[in-house]
């Protein structure tokens, strides 16, 4: 079974790395000058979210393209009691929620760039695949 295991993460490979903080992201940004892509996440409740997930932000497409041009932060708002953030988790969220996502849209998803400014927001589930989403972000960023 380990075995088993162990070859299924040499296959899947390291994928990407999702931050659960946008300021360190922000900062990481100025430095790297890469665009922050905040996903806010309903993860055990919101059934558009789930979809997002395992079908654009988890496909290997995305994953490639996020790998080298994007920092990725997921602001998750779980209901159910096994899933409960820390204290400080939540209120890191409830603080990008108050400016980024007043209204509590879920999934909601933003482009950001690293001085803070939205450039391209989906609300909803896109409904498209992989490859367009990723084609969206591309004509933003014109690489």
């Amino acid at each position: 079974m380990k075995l088993l295991i162990s070859l299924l993460l040499i296959f899947a490979g390291p994928g990407v790395n999702w931050s659960e903080n946008f300021p360190e992201a922000q900062t990481a940004a100025l430095t790297s000058h890469k665009l922050i892509l905040v996903n806010f996440s309903g993860s055990d409740w919101c059934g558009p979210c789930i979809r997002l997930r395992q079908e654009i932000l988890e496909s290997k497409v995305f994953e490639d393209y996020a790998a080298s041009h994007l920092l990725l932060v997921r602001a998750d708002f779980p209901r159910q009691k096994k899933n409960q953030l820390t204290k400080a988790q939540v209120r890191l969220n409830e603080a990008l929620a108050d400016k980024y996502n007043p209204e509590g849209k879920f999934p909601y998803t933003l482009l950001i760039d690293e001085n803070g400014k939205v450039l391209k927001a989906w609300d909803g589930f896109p409904g498209v695949a992989p490859e367009k989403f990723v084609g969206e972000i591309k004509a933003i960023v014109h690489d």
